[in-house]
């Protein structure tokens, strides 16, 4: 399988929208975040990604990206030719089938988003968020004092909660007057985790992981 490891810097695009994918890209260590743009330029952030995800593993079968993918921090990540990832899914049923239970645990994280987006007010929606990573942070073995900040400005999450930065700031203002949760500069961390799960409307069953 053809592999190659690389270094990105915050912000730089892994594949753009419109483009013809030739690799798929697993992360190593930093975040990276997909994302949609209006013809007006407004952003709408879709998902994020954590080490040990795939980005864009839908890109095995299509062939044009439909949307962006960004490193959030800066990443490290291995590129995997996508003819060679696909060989490999036609020989080996066993990997064909966890690819395809990734891809399925994808969709149903954004049908989450959806409903975060759709039916929750803002306090909900930040909150949820923040429970969603730092449980994916810390079932992929992140330690537990750094699996509960989210690396993200207040103009990238609310991107990501369909909000903008001054309305998230006020959000997260009083989601810390609640004792719920903590800022240092642009990160955003826990301090009450089960109080902010109960407060956000928060079940991690949409997720599919294995929680103890």
């Amino acid at each position: 399988m053809l592999l190659t490891t690389r270094q990105i810097d915050a912000s730089a695009y892994i594949v753009r929208d419109g483009e013809k994918p030739v690799r798929c890209a697993f992360i190593m260590s930093g975040f990276t975040y997909c994302q949609r743009l209006t013809r007006t330029g407004a952003r709408q952030v879709i998902s994020l990604q954590i080490p040990g995800d795939f980005v864009d593993l839908q890109n095995l079968w299509f062939d044009e990206s439909d949307h962006n993918a960004q490193a959030l921090t800066r990443a490290e990540v291995v590129h995997v030719d996508i003819q060679a990832l696909r060989d490999l899914a036609s020989t080996r049923p066993a990997i064909a089938r966890v690819l395809w239970r990734i891809t399925l645990t994808e969709s149903s994280r954004l049908r989450e988003w959806i409903v975060n987006i759709g039916r929750r007010d803002a306090h909900t929606r930040v909150g949820h968020l923040l429970c969603e990573f730092s449980l994916r942070r810390a079932v992929a073995g992140v330690p537990r004092d750094q699996s509960d900040y989210l690396p993200m400005t207040q103009e990238q999450l609310g991107d990501a909660v369909g909000l903008t930065a001054v309305h998230v700031n006020r959000v997260l203002k009083g989601l810390a007057q609640r004792g719920l949760i903590e800022r240092d500069r642009r990160q955003i961390r826990i301090i009450d985790w089960a109080g902010l799960r109960d407060a956000s409307d928060f079940n991690p069953r949409y997720l599919h992981l294995p929680l103890p």
